[in-house]
């Protein structure tokens, strides 16, 4: 049986300034699967990423993501994310920052947003202002921004930033749970555990150059 592909990468360069932080990239993502990408700060994980979700636009080859090419200003669909740090609105408490964003497609109900803060720890019915969030706080809710919308893809740019061990087990719990309900999952981390415990194929990332090591 043929395999289903999510994403496909080819021959993807990204060059700035004369130098390749990305170096003819080839990957190719399967329905269902985790795929976790290491290598040191720098050597373009997150460069692919934002290539994969439409953030910047690559010098050569192609993106395309459930069957559409991807390109600058054109984004996958079913997709969520987190890269870098999550950007929310300060002011506002995490259920209405949430409430906003998921009013672009509106898709979704206030209970549903209500129940995908709960998941990841948090209360919805907090009315703290975001910017009084501590580091681990703002990362779950940039974890639940990721999933309220029950994507089908995840492109997840060291989700476990600023959890403590036990938040760290839950999100990590969280994701094995989603894979095995066919979503598939994009995941770079520093931490050896989340790749060895989540992924399925591993690759390593070294000056814009991917290689296959698992």
């Amino acid at each position: 049986m043929e395999k289903e592909l999510v994403v496909k990468v080819t021959n993807v360069t990204k060059d700035i300034k004369g130098t390749k932080v990305l170096d003819n990239i080839n990957l190719n993502v399967e329905k269902g699967k985790a795929y976790g990408i290491v290598g040191r700060n720098g050597s373009g994980k997150s460069m692919l990423f934002k290539a994969i979700c439409g953030l910047i636009n690559i010098t050569e080859g192609e993106i395309v993501v459930f069957n559409k090419t991807i390109k600058n200003g054109s984004f996958p669909d079913d997709f969520g994310m987190i890269i870098e740090h999550p950007g929310f609105l300060p002011q506002y408490s995490g259920f209405k920052n949430l409430k906003i964003l998921a009013s672009i497609k509106n898709k979704i109900s206030d209970d549903k947003i209500k129940q995908t803060i709960s998941l990841v720890g948090l209360d919805p019915e907090n009315k703290l202002p975001v910017k009084k969030y501590s580091l681990g706080m703002k990362q779950r809710l940039g974890i639940a921004q990721a999933l309220m919308e029950e994507p089908k893809l995840l492109v997840l740019d060291e989700p476990m930033n600023g959890l403590d061990s036990k938040g760290v087990e839950e999100i990590r719990e969280m994701l094995l749970k989603l894979k095995s309900e066919s979503v598939t999952i994009l995941l770079t981390s520093h931490m050896k555990e989340d790749i060895d415990e989540i992924c399925d194929h591993v690759y390593n990332m070294e000056n814009g150059v991917l290689s296959q090591i698992k």
